[in-house]
Parts: C-alpha cells; structure tokens; sequence
C-alpha cells in the first residue's frame, strides 16, 4: 500500500506574528483572574488558540490587495456590486443584504418570524442562533440525526436532520407554529459534522409539503461540499461550488457568517427570495446595521469577501483544510483520547465525558478540559455541553446537554504542523489528568449566552 505524503500547507508565508509562551504558574494566575473561562483570557496569554474558527484565518495576498481597493462609499459601492454578484451567483437568490457578522443577520431574520409561540425546527441550533430565536420568545427544538448519538460510529452524515422527528414535530405543533427550518451546515454545535445532499433534498421536500420557509446556514457550505463530493458517489465529479450552489438553491433564505468559509475577518450575509421579506428585513437592517448597501461593513471589508468566497472553493486549500483538521483528531485518536468520529471540517470535537468519567455533568467536565488544556500547554478552547447548552428546571437542577465535548477549533491558513503537534503533545499531560474527581462551580452568569461571561470556581 501506498504511503500517503506528508501534508504540506498550500501557501507560504509572507508575514509573522509573534507568539509567546507563558509558564504555568502564571497561566494559572491569569485564569484565576478570567473565573476559570478561556473567553475571558487576554490573546496576549494564548499560544495557541483553537477557542474558534471565526474570523479568527489569516487573508490571502488577492484579499489584502482588494483591501486597498475597497470602495468606502456610503451608498452603492463598487465593492458592494462586487459582493453582491458573488452571493447571487452562489445562492441564486436575488435579494441580498450585507451585515457586519452572521448573528447581526440572525437577529434580523429571526426578529421578523419570530415570537412567542412560534418554534423553530433544526439539525441543531448554534449558540446565537438559539440565542436570537430564543430572546423573541420562540422555541428552538434540536433534531439531530439518531446516528449522532453515538460519537464513535463511521456515519458520514451525523449533521443530517431526523425526518422522522422533523415530520412528527410538524404535526404535532402544527405548519402554521413553525416559524422555518434551519439546516446548518456544517453542523457545528453537533460536531462539526455535514449534512448530505440526500438528507438536504428530503429536508426541503417536507418543506414543500408542510409550506414552511427553508433557512440554510451556510457559514460552512465549502467544506460540507467536500464531504459530499467525497461520500456521496453521484457528487464525485461535481466541483464544490456547484454542490454548494446546487444546497443554496434549496432554500428560502441563506444566512451566512462570512467569518468562517468568507475568509475574512469580520462580515456576514443575508439572502432571500421574497421581496416581501426582503423589504421587512431591509427595515431593521437600516435601524441597526446601516445603509443596504454596506450593512456594517467598511467597503474593504466586502471586498475581501466577495475574494474569499471564491479562493474558499479552491480544491487544494479544502483538501488541505479538512486534511488537516483530520490530521489532529487522528493522532489524538491514536493516543486514546475519546474523539468525535469522523472529524468534521472546521474542528476535532474531544468527549470531556468519557475523558474525565469520573466528573459528574454537573461539574462541567468539558469546562475542566479548557482548562486543563490552557493550563497545561497555553491552548484556549471551548466548551460545547451543559455550560454552553444546559438548561436549569423549576428546582434548579441542571437538564444537561446531549454530550459534554469540547472544541478545538482550526483557524484557517494560521498555524502550522508544528503547531498541531504541539496540540497533539499537550495531551500527553492531559491524559495524566483523568483521575480527576471534581470539576467546577458557576457563580454568575447571564441570561443568555453564558458561556461568553460566565464566571466559574473549583470545587
């Protein structure tokens, strides 16, 4: 058999930041400071930092030369007509609205058909996504694919969407409760994981059926175009901005934080096919955002991503950009460290559970591990369990999130194999950790989003 090659980046580097590695006596210091929360550490205190994926990528030399070019007028830029092209081009949509980032887009959308009573059907709800449906008054049901409850099987599509569940929640509640369905791509909140084309085009037949409006979240439509292109046979000669066209083209409205698959550092997007929509969500973009035509964004800013959503289709960089995120859940397979299988694309997905078993959900093992893992080796990442999903009943005990993981997510085109093998390293010291019997403590927190805030304590 074929030894495959190493994985080289395909780009090389022009420009370098420094990066400073810190002792663990002080790490320790600084994180008593933080309440035990990596969100709430300074970058300056990182050496590597997986806390996400989002606007956190280093731009191309193409993107930074359309930064001096961007267009600063206030109505009707070039560098609006220039994002604006690319968007109609990949969504097919012909309204289209500029935001400074993908949940300024959520609050909007989500704001409008909205409200009390009204529920909101998912392959699973992001944290701001959930967060916006929620702060109408809104219901936000998760309906993950059944095969995603087991984190070690090889199912290729563990972001799909229960149809069985998805049908029987629009009966039951009824087409007219259903404020829309939201597909995410990938789906992020249950591991990074794709959705398939056949699970798509079901998703949009019940749709059709139930005359309900079809969301598509597409902050990470490239590299669910790879997964589909490599597991599904029909797609293997398909390019991935025509599979990713052929996904957009399903739905009502396409929603996008260009932070992930733009390329770009800040930006978002709003599409849609009605212009009855169109013109409510126009309204508040005006209130809040700004003018139609800028959204929030500077001219060079939509000029980066109208490049970025091209170069992101580029068949080296997805190859090497799944590549190597599978990269570091393989080597960390390969020491024992209970990991979400497959890899998804953006990020490797560590089951705190299984890791630290002897930690009850209650204690947050998944926070146990951020921790850990910044104390040990200077790496920031994320809880996604109970602190990030978990809801409290009537007698205050906690309802706990389906896992308890923990993410490690991949900015794009910034650290090195070096870097990821160093990641791989520090959970040599990790796995000595895994007799632990106490976690931690919340002491204050926010209504919403409380894992951005919240504030923790051993126990």
């Amino acid at each position: 058999m074929k030894k495959e090659r190493t994985l080289a980046e395909p780009f090389r580097i022009k420009m370098v930041e420094p990066l400073r590695m810190t002792s663990e006596s002080y790490r320790d210091g600084v994180l008593r400071e933080a309440g035990y929360n990596p969100f709430l550490l300074k970058s300056d205190d990182v050496y590597i930092d997986l806390l996400t994926d989002s606007g956190t990528g280093a731009m191309s030399d193409r993107q930074w030369a359309g930064v001096m070019v961007g267009d600063e007028s206030y109505a009707g830029a070039r560098s609006w007509q220039h994002l604006e092209s690319v968007v109609k081009e990949l969504t097919g949509m012909p309204y289209i609205l500029p935001t400074h980032q993908g949940r300024a887009a959520e609050r909007i959308l989500y704001g409008l058909i909205g409200g009390k009573n009204k529920v909101f059907l998912s392959n699973t709800h992001f944290d701001t996504t959930r967060a916006n449906i929620e702060f109408t008054g809104a219901q936000a049901i998760d309906l993950p694919a059944a095969e995603a409850a087991d984190t070690q099987s090889d199912f290729p599509f563990k972001g799909n969407m229960d149809l069985l569940k998805m049908e029987r929640e629009i009966i039951n509640r009824g087409s007219e409760n259903i404020a829309a369905v939201i597909m995410t791509i990938t789906n992020n909140s249950a591991g990074g994981q794709p959705v398939s084309m056949e699970n798509m085009r079901a998703v949009r037949a019940l749709c059709s059926a139930h005359k309900l409006m079809l969301v598509v979240d597409g902050c990470r439509m490239a590299e669910n175009s790879y997964f589909i292109r490599h597991r599904e046979p029909a797609y293997a000669n398909k390019s991935y901005e025509a599979i990713a066209r052929e996904v957009n083209a399903m739905a009502d409205v396409f929603i996008m934080s260009a932070k992930k698959d733009g390329l770009v550092n800040i930006g978002g997007v709003l599409a849609m096919k009605s212009e009855q929509l169109y013109r409510q969500c126009t309204n508040l973009l005006i209130i809040s955002e700004g003018f139609t035509t800028y959204g929030g964004l500077a001219g060079r800013d939509m000029e980066a991503m109208a490049i970025g959503l091209r170069e992101v289709f580029d068949p080296d960089y997805l190859h090497y950009r799944i590549r190597s995120t599978m990269y570091l859940g393989e080597q960390l397979r390969a020491k024992g460290v209970p990991v979400l299988w497959p890899v998804g694309g953006h990020a490797v997905y560590v089951d705190a559970k299984k890791l630290y078993s002897n930690i009850p959900v209650e204690q947050f093992p998944g926070q146990v591990l951020v921790c850990d893992l910044y104390l040990k080796g200077g790496i920031r990442c994320v809880e996604v369990g109970s602190v990030m999903f978990g809801k409290y009943d009537k007698n205050n005990c906690l309802i706990p999130a389906q896992h308890e993981l923990v993410r490690l997510a991949v900015p794009r085109r910034v650290y090195t194999q070096s870097h990821i093998d160093y990641v791989v390293d520090v959970f040599d010291d990790i796995l000595e950790l895994t007799d632990k019997t106490n976690g931690y403590r919340i002491v204050e927190e926010p209504p919403f989003l409380r894992h951005f805030t919240a504030r923790f304590e051993k126990i």
